[in-house]
């Protein structure tokens, strides 16, 4: 194999959602070999299950096959260009079958295979006679009995076979989000299970493209940087053998290629950088070098990899009762004071019509007032609480659905009855099914991934017996230097010292911590230690908080136990996901020698 031989791969879709011209760009870029989309976050399984229960050819992600594929595959094909998608969702099968139907109506030959397997729901009398019981990841809860959905997060192995097949399209149910793309590098370059570092290397390379435009300028930190959001462009991987790659996109779009926003997306809900766990390979990005190559690529190299766990991570949701979300705006002098009066009021007039009516009280409720920086809780900056516009947010849940419309009906009421300035009710808020997450673990060997190629059988590997070449694990990482400021110092937060960005896990937060200068790491060491974030993080972390180093790239990884109200569905939150957190914990006070923005205008 030539060791020039580059292999081109853009991130499409980031999400079941995800912009429409996405695709496009990277199409007409003619940059790309390959695409490579990603639609299943956790909930989406359960809303696709739900659509397929209505009707059985449904069940997947409907826009991938409709709006994208619709218009471009004759593009794609006329270009040599390969996909690979999530799209499948809980129906692989019926995906294809639609897409293989648009094809006929365009006169368009293409070659579809599909990935199943992933689905755990058939093993789940025999798990509950499990010993020992199944255990929730995070909480150890045993296995619930509303399970509504459950699938096992495949590895590249299948989609790898679907390639070397001659497939020219590939659509798998759930899988790993990265293996979509790991999976065309393991076709392209032979690499085997036991090319631990190339797979980690490939496994970083989905990573960083498979929440489409955070690689490339969105979410980032110093978001006035980034020009043109309304033309950002898609990412695009150039990989090569070794598992190296550029970060780049097509050539006249907007956004911003750079270091710092590479790095926020690396770190980007991995938790531990030195044990990111896959099915394929655990991987180690813990000395990981971004380096800016041109403006509009950034390298990527020094992932390492250790032999892959021998279970498969399983993402399951289940029924949890129900739960409704209404708004109200309050116009006005003491508008923050008049909306949380306004949802004590509700409350607890409603709270006296369940008891009238012998239903059970509101499992769980939450007033926030969003515009007065609720979500801050005592971090708020002084005069929040003046504003004169703000936005009454109120959130219950209840195992019966006639509690919360009862809640509902009671909301518009108040443009009457309380507050001067009250408006903004809108329609009625209905109530919806609460579906909570459930993670736990079974052995490779109790799933057999298939591949079907155009109605042909394709032999995939079995993960739960391949073997990978052992490995060497790498040296902990040594303890590292701590600094106090010295001279005259001053306080500033911590956004003027680093780059952050969160996300979540069930009911797990993670921040990533970058500092914007590698000499500021020790000092940053010394005042962002585990009980300095957990404190400034109080009012919404109840558990424990973990930092991780991260030297390759000067970094941090903050790891936050219980930090999202259960996370998800589950959360009352206006920010269930903690996409927020990371701009809190910016605002963490810093001391710093005066000397380090001495020469900064604002300095």
């Amino acid at each position: 194999m030539s060791q020039d031989k580059v292999i081109r791969i853009g991130g499409a879709s980031g999400f079941w959602g995800d912009s429409s011209v996405g695709a496009p760009q990277l199409v007409h870029s003619g940059q790309v070999n390959y695409l490579a989309f990603d639609y299943l976050a956790e909930l989406t399984m359960s809303v696709l299950a739900a659509a397929r229960m209505k009707r059985p050819e449904l069940g997947y992600a409907t826009d991938f096959v409709t709006v994208t594929m619709n218009s471009l595959l004759a593009d794609i094909v006329d270009g040599g260009i390969k996909v690979v998608s999530n799209a499948g969702g809980v129906n692989p099968d019926g995906c294809a079958q639609a897409l293989r139907q648009i094809a006929e109506e365009q006169g368009i030959d293409v070659r579809i295979a599909t990935v199943s397997g992933d689905d755990v729901m058939p093993l789940l009398p025999a798990l509950r006679a499990h010993q020992p019981p199944i255990a929730e990841l995070q909480s150890g809860a045993p296995l619930p009995d509303k399970i509504v959905t459950a699938n096992a997060y495949l590895c590249a192995l299948p989609v790898k076979a679907a390639l070397d097949a001659g497939a020219h399209i590939v659509i798998t149910g759930r899988c790993v989000d990265s293996a979509v793309t790991l999976g065309i590098l393991m076709h392209e370059f032979g690499w085997q299970p036991g090319d631990l570092d190339q797979l980690a290397g490939g496994s970083l390379a989905g990573h960083i493209i498979e929440c489409g435009c955070q690689a490339t300028g969105g979410l980032h930190t110093d978001w006035q940087d980034v020009p043109d959001w309304a033309h950002i462009g898609y990412p695009i991987v150039e990989c090569r053998a070794d598992g190296s790659f550029d970060v780049t996109k097509p050539k006249g779009t907007g956004g911003l290629i750079a270091p710092q926003c590479v790095a926020e997306q690396m770190l980007y809900e991995i938790h531990d950088p030195a044990a990111y766990l896959l099915p394929d390979v655990v991987c180690d990005f813990t000395q990981v070098r971004i380096t800016q190559a041109d403006p509009e690529r950034v390298h990527v190299k020094g992932a390492r990899g250790l032999p892959p766990p021998s279970q498969y991570k399983v993402s399951a949701t289940y029924l949890d009762g129900y739960r409704v979300s209404a708004q109200l705006t309050i116009v006005g002098m003491d508008a923050a004071a008049k909306a949380q009066r306004t949802g004590e009021a509700i409350l607890e007039r409603v709270g006296e019509l369940l008891q009238q009516q012998g239903l059970q009280p509101f499992a769980r409720t939450l007033i926030e007032i969003l515009g007065a920086e609720s979500c801050y809780g005592p971090l708020a900056a002084d005069g929040a609480l003046q504003t004169r516009e703000a936005i009454l947010r109120l959130t219950a849940c209840h195992p019966d659905r006639a509690a919360l419309q009862l809640l509902a009906r009671e909301v518009a009421p108040a443009g009457t009855s309380w507050s001067p300035g009250t408006t903004g009710a809108g329609g009625r808020a209905r109530p919806a099914p609460l579906i909570r997450q459930y993670a736990f673990l079974i052995d490779k060997t109790q799933l057999t991934p298939s591949v079907q190629l155009d109605g042909q059988a394709i032999a995939v590997p079995d993960a739960g017996t391949a073997v990978p070449a052992p490995a060497t694990a790498p040296a902990p990482v040594p303890a590292q230097p701590t600094e106090e400021p010295t001279g005259e110092t001053v306080t500033v937060p911590l956004i003027r010292l680093a780059w952050a960005r969160s996300g979540d896990k069930g009911d797990i937060s993670n921040i990533g911590v970058i500092a914007r200068k590698p000499e500021w790491l020790p000092l940053l060491r010394a005042q962002l230690t585990p009980e300095a974030v957990r404190k400034h993080l109080a009012h919404l972390v109840k558990g424990g908080v973990v930092r991780h180093e991260v030297p390759g790239i000067h970094a941090f990884n903050f790891v936050c136990s219980q930090a999202l109200d259960g996370g998800g569905m589950a959360s009352l939150r206006n920010d269930p996901l903690g996409k927020g957190m990371g701009q809190i914990l910016l605002a963490m006070p810093v001391t710093v020698p005066v000397r380090w923005f001495a020469n900064t205008p604002d300095g």
